[in-house]
């Protein structure tokens, strides 16, 4: 590896406001043909720094170095002078205009479109470091991980050589990441110098040459990936030694809480999304989902809260005070509530549908309770103290209970809608992804959040994508492959490899009903109610 140095940065300090220092006298150096990964907690500074050497923040102090040179970077225009390119990790692409179209959309040399020729460079850049990319494909019809590839080649077709990557594999399945992974690796061989932000320690230690660490702000150490260890980068992390193993409590007095019988969901296209779904979700217990994305998962939980309508079946509510069946079928999220469901629901679309980006966090509290009011004036009083309780709880950094939501790192934002919807007192606790996008310790967080639902007697459904954690956290997990359940299956005795089949599983092979491997005959999960508030696109920052 040429030990010469791609990019330096030098006391970089960045403000907002008086109150938020974001990044405080930070030294970091990224050098040719290297993966260096950042590190961090949620809120200590890494998306903001990055931000700054792709030219959407300009450092209130300290000095950006490209080759040695000292440089001005002060717009994206200004990055892709340098040779910098930044795939955030919400991509900004145009649904309707293929990947060619996007890749070549912005470009300014004083020629005119040349498609033709714009798809064959495409063609040669994917060829060169092994994307698969159609360059006459629509992006609203691409896979998450086809999209991710249309960015890549968008900044590589700009002659980036420092490539910066927001959470890559925040939304790939670990088939799509390995992919992922062997194309940096040839990057890094053509000499590319790569930065990566990530919060799974596992890729890091995989991936990356040298780790480098933020913690409140500050570069608290930088060091050799091949020298160090899980426990030492997050000790650095934190600041603190935490514990990373979850304790999973036996479950107590089970009784069925949620059944679903026969559940089938067909979108406007006519295509199948859910094939006759059929489980039951038990009180004191956690229910794992596992399936590659795009296998239902987020269709189902959807449909038991009320937000989709499906053709056939029904989902039955055992009322925990009266032992009374609810009938869920065609109730809205609003007549779910109204009937005494005691739902919680925590989306995958964390903005879109589980808070209002523009609304501050007080606000975004009310979203559950507001209907409740007696008068057409609201009492902010109860929602600013739960918001006050969460925040102090989840360690959730924020300048305070009044700041837009918008405004807060990604994984600021998760730990505000878990809080919320924790605190309703659920008997049904349906969380999709609840971890995504968070660091180590606050994932940790979340899993004994869970378990102490566990206890509490709720039942508990886990979306997960990190198969290790539903290993570790589930009591049984049900694997979705195309709509389909192909298998149920004790978490404590199945391995991994195992429930990997049963997510690749061919559906078309699939027996009628799916395999069981518990000491039960039923299969399992769980439903939750979705709030109201506004859908917004609005990214968060970090």
């Amino acid at each position: 590896m040429n030990e010469t140095l791609a990019l330096e940065l030098k006391h970089i300090t960045k403000r907002f406001g008086t109150k938020v220092v974001a990044n405080k006298d930070v030294n970091l150096d990224v050098r040719h043909g290297e993966i260096l990964a950042i590190l961090g907690e949620n809120g200590s500074g890494k998306t903001t720094l990055m931000n700054m050497i792709a030219g959407i923040y300009f450092p209130d102090e300290g000095e950006i170095l490209v080759e040695g040179e000292k440089v001005s970077i002060a717009s994206p225009k200004d990055a892709f002078k340098y040779r910098i390119g930044m795939i955030h990790q919400h991509f900004k692409l145009v649904d309707v205009f293929t990947s060619t179209e996007n890749i070549v959309l912005g470009i300014e040399d004083g020629n005119k479109y040349d498609l033709k020729a714009a798809a064959a460079r495409v063609s040669e850049i994917s060829s060169k470091y092994g994307f698969e990319i159609d360059p006459e494909k629509k992006i609203y019809e691409m896979s998450v991980s086809e999209k991710q590839t249309v960015e890549i080649v968008k900044v590589l077709y700009r002659g980036a050589d420092i490539l910066i990557l927001d959470e890559p594999t925040a939304v790939l399945t670990p088939q799509e990441t390995a992919k992922l992974f062997a194309v940096l690796r040839r990057m890094k061989e053509d000499g590319k110098s790569i930065i990566i932000i990530t919060h799974k320690m596992h890729e890091v230690l995989s991936i990356s040459d040298r780790v480098t660490i933020l913690h409140k702000g500050a570069n608290v150490g930088t060091v050799e990936t091949k020298n160090t260890t899980e426990a030492e980068l997050t000790e650095l992390m934190v600041g603190k030694k935490i514990a990373l193993n979850i304790e999973r409590s036996e479950p107590l007095n089970i009784c069925d809480r949620l059944t679903v019988k026969d559940l089938s969901l067909v979108n406007k296209e006519g295509i199948t999304l859910l094939d006759n779904i059929s489980f039951a979700v038990k009180a004191g217990e956690i229910l794992g989902v596992a399936g590659i994305a795009g296998s239902g998962q987020r269709e189902l939980l959807e449909a038991i809260a009320g937000l989709q309508h499906f053709q056939n079946g029904e989902i039955i509510y055992k009322n925990p005070k009266n032992d009374k069946d609810v009938n869920l079928r065609d109730k809205s999220p609003i007549q779910i509530r109204d009937l005494g469901v005691r739902l919680s629901f925590v989306p995958e679309d964390r903005l879109g549908m589980g808070l209002v980006a523009n609304m501050d966090i007080v606000d975004n509290m009310m979203l559950r309770s507001y209907r409740k009011g007696k008068s057409v004036f609201v009492d902010r009083l109860p929602p600013k103290e739960l918001a006050e309780r969460i925040i102090a709880s989840l360690e959730v950094v924020t300048p305070g209970t009044s700041t837009p939501v918008r405004r807060l790192s990604g994984g600021n934002v998760q730990k505000l809608l878990v809080g919320r919807e924790l605190s309703a007192g659920p008997a049904v606790l349906m969380a999709a992804y609840p971890v995504r996008g968070l660091d180590i310790n606050s994932s940790y967080t979340i899993y004994n959040l869970l378990n102490e639902q566990k206890r509490s007697g709720v039942a508990v459904i886990f979306v997960g994508e990190d198969l290790d954690v539903l290993l570790e956290l589930s009591d049984r997990i049900m694997v979705i492959n195309g709509g389909k359940i192909t298998g149920v299956v004790d978490a404590r005795k199945v391995t991994k490899e195992e429930v990997g089949k049963l997510m690749t599983a061919d559906v078309t092979a699939a027996p009628a009903e799916p395999v069981e491997t518990t000491e039960t005959t039923e299969n399992a999960e769980t439903a939750e109610i979705a709030r109201e508030g506004g859908s917004n696109d609005e990214k968060s920052e970090e």
